[in-house]
């Protein structure tokens, strides 16, 4: 079997998938790209089994067949080559690889393509279509609440939740929570399903920055994503979420707003002076002037800032983990946000002051119980 490419573009393409390829994955075989030619249209597949991602080049080629090539010294070769078109040429019998370009020849090991595990397909599965801004949005705005704590699997993806009227994104690791929320999706069919960390990861860094459509299908056990000439599968987590609507607090008497850049940068500043333990930080309401304060007895380190804002509600002093606040905030784009409290010991909202009609952003972060601080 013989084939050639161009070898800027087959990078390309390698590099697109490449994130699914594990150092030391459970079968030795997931360390290599499995190529299928068929009618001068490569296909390239990467899995680690959990996550598969495939892509597609045309290639010259006059025969059809498969092989499956070794990940990192393939990638690691072509980065080093410059534009030109490269020539495969595959010995079925040894499997062996030999890569031809302008400037010499490269032989490596390639593996039997049989032996790469197959690619689970679409079987009554539920569409739905988004557009890529509006996923990566989505993903944005709740992977980073994940959990990473394995003996929650549930908590380690993002729950999704399907329904004519809307589709809600939510991420929770038990002390903060995200809720995305968009009207402009919606499915005929309700469905819910939880993908995986990892997956909407490789997801996020995969979708091309133009704004094309995005076809999500799932069923019980799988989700397939396709756009452009990509397509991802993942396993879903087969774990009942949380009831994370009992958690958020419906009566929040007490509202802040607030300038974002200035509420984030101030708590940057304080953050440094936390404890490196609780990294608390305390907010202190009093009429239309928030008080930032934290200290670190145990190196006598001490800061505190003072932000004006509006505040709707009686005085009110609470305290917070620092990063979860700076994250949450980060993770915003809005100019001036809303700070939502019940009292000390409940948790915290945190939503733009102003939404978008298409989106509804709701975060959530548990307090740090204020006697801790002394």
């Amino acid at each position: 079997m013989k084939f050639i490419v161009s070898s800027s573009a087959l990078l390309k393409q390698l590099s697109a998938i490449n994130g699914v390829v594990t150092t030391n994955p459970v079968v030795p075989i997931l360390e290599n790209f499995l190529f299928e030619i068929k009618e001068s249209l490569l296909t390239i597949t990467a899995s680690d089994l959990q996550t598969s991602m495939i892509t597609e080049i045309n290639v010259e080629a006059k025969e059809d067949g498969n092989i499956a090539v070794p990940a990192k010294i393939l990638i690691e070769t072509l980065k080093n080559l410059p534009e030109q078109p490269v020539t495969f040429s595959i010995d079925h019998d040894t499997y062996a690889v030999e890569i031809s370009s302008d400037n010499g020849r490269y032989r490596l090991a390639g593996e039997n393509a049989t032996d790469f595990p197959k690619i689970p397909t679409v079987s009554n599965a539920t569409s739905v279509d988004m557009s890529t801004e509006v996923l990566s949005s989505a993903v944005s705005n709740t992977i980073f609440a994940t959990s990473s704590d394995e003996l929650r699997p549930a908590m380690t993806g993002v729950y999704i939740n399907l329904s004519p009227t809307n589709t809600t994104f939510v991420a929770t690791d038990g002390h903060r929570l995200v809720r995305y929320r968009r009207v402009d999706i919606a499915s005929q069919e309700a469905a819910t399903l939880i993908i995986p960390r990892k997956a909407l990861n490789l997801l996020k860094s995969t979708l091309p920055s133009e704004n094309l459509p995005v076809t999500v299908e799932f069923n019980q056990s799988n989700a397939y994503f396709n756009f452009n000439n990509i397509k991802m599968i993942c396993r879903l987590i087969d774990e009942r979420f949380p009831d994370y609507e009992n958690v958020i607090p419906a009566e929040n008497p007490n509202v802040m707003t607030i300038d974002r850049s200035e509420l984030l940068s101030s708590l940057r500043r304080i953050a440094i002076y936390a404890n490196k333990t609780t990294h608390q930080v305390r907010l202190k309401l009093t009429g239309s002037e928030l008080m930032i304060s934290a200290e670190d007895l145990d190196f006598s380190n001490e800061a505190n800032e003072r932000l004006s804002c509006e505040h709707d509600g009686e005085d009110i002093e609470i305290g917070f983990n620092a990063k979860f606040l700076v994250e949450m905030l980060n993770n915003l784009s809005c100019k001036e946000v809303s700070l939502k409290f019940s009292a000390p010991n409940r948790a915290g909202l945190i939503l733009p002051a102003e939404q978008d009609e298409n989106e509804d952003i709701l975060m959530l972060v548990m307090p740090v119980m204020l006697n801790n601080y002394v």
